[in-house]
C-alpha cells in the first residue's frame, strides 16, 4: 500500500514538473517532448488508481473526484499537444 502510495504521489509530481520544465526550456519541440512525458505520467497515474480500486482496503473508497480531475488534466495535455502540433505544421 505504501509503496502504491509513493508511486502515485511521484507520477502526479511528474505530471505538473515536466510541464514546467518543458516550457522552460524555450523551444516548441522541447515543451512537446515534455508535455508527452508529462501525458505518460498521466497515464501511469491512471493505472496505478485502477490498482488502488482493486486493493480491499481501498476499494470502498469513492474515487469519483480523482477520475475527474485525471480525466480533465488529461485532455488539456492531449488538447495542448494538439495544439502545438498544428502550429508546427504550419510553419
Amino acid at each position: 500500500m505504501y509503496g502504491l502510495t509513493s508511486q502515485m504521489r511521484r507520477a502526479s509530481i511528474s505530471i505538473a514538473s515536466n510541464i514546467a520544465e518543458g516550457k522552460a526550456r524555450g523551444t516548441r519541440k522541447d515543451y512537446t517532448h515534455f508535455l508527452h512525458i508529462a501525458r505518460g505520467s498521466g497515464t501511469e497515474l491512471e493505472a496505478q488508481i485502477e490498482i488502488a480500486k482493486r486493493l480491499p482496503k481501498t476499494s470502498s473508497l469513492n474515487y469519483r473526484n480523482v477520475d475527474s480531475i485525471l480525466c480533465e488534466v488529461m485532455k488539456m495535455l492531449n488538447a495542448l499537444i494538439k495544439k502545438l502540433k498544428i502550429s508546427d505544421n504550419r510553419s
